[in-house]
């Protein structure tokens, strides 16, 4: 069973600068996907950034609203997942979650965006960007 412990969230003022770290534990797995989700009240899940590798690989992918202001990165020593937020604005007010999606990832890069996807999830981390 993976784990995921999510750390980072808080308040900062719009133009500011946050980064949100996911610790994974538990059973290994020989190819992931993790993801990073954000969801504000009443709203769907949705993604803000991914990232899969395998041998010699490394795909990410980003929602367009993020693209240029958000990196996503995994500390391979660590097996910690990081999202890296710059430039935040009002509009990245949200519950901001970590899954991982163990195994093979059918439908990269297309599907990368389906939470169904993603097995595990963290606790989720309130990100609050003020005027």
């Amino acid at each position: 069973q993976v784990q995921l412990l999510e750390s980072g969230g808080g308040l900062v003022q719009a133009g500011g600068s946050l980064r949100l770290s996911c610790a994974a534990s538990g059973r290994p797995f020989s190819a992931y996907a993790m993801g990073w989700f954000r969801q504000v009240p009443g709203k769907e899940r949705e993604l803000v950034a991914a990232i899969r590798w395998s041998a010699g690989s490394t795909s990410y992918v980003y929602a367009d609203s993020v693209k240029g202001r958000f990196t996503i990165s995994k500390d391979n020593a660590k097996n910690t997942l990081t999202l890296q937020m710059n430039n935040l604005n009002v509009e990245d007010t949200a519950v901001y979650y970590c899954a991982c999606a163990p195994g093979v990832f059918f439908g990269w890069p297309t599907v990368a965006g389906r939470a169904q996807n993603y097995a595990y999830w963290g606790q989720g981390t309130q990100v609050t960007v003020s005027s």
